[in-house]
């Protein structure tokens, strides 16, 4: 999963769209204070995963062959 954070420096500056990748949002927080050490999390969010689809439509095979 991957998360989006928000944080404030420890010397006050915002650094916004933070994405870091974890297990879950803790292991995500971990891996964020061990590279911005002292920070304040000001917000987070997890970010949805795309779905891949393991087929494809004819439409799909059709288009790849076309270009």
């Amino acid at each position: 999963m991957k998360y989006r954070f928000r944080i404030r420096t420890r010397h006050g500056l915002v650094v916004e769209n933070l994405v870091i990748h974890g297990r879950d949002e803790a292991d995500a927080q971990r891996k964020l204070r061990q590279m911005y050490q002292h920070c304040e999390v000001t917000e987070c969010m997890l970010i949805a995963a795309r779905q891949k689809s393991g087929s494809m439509s004819f439409e799909d095979v059709v288009s790849l062959l076309t270009k």
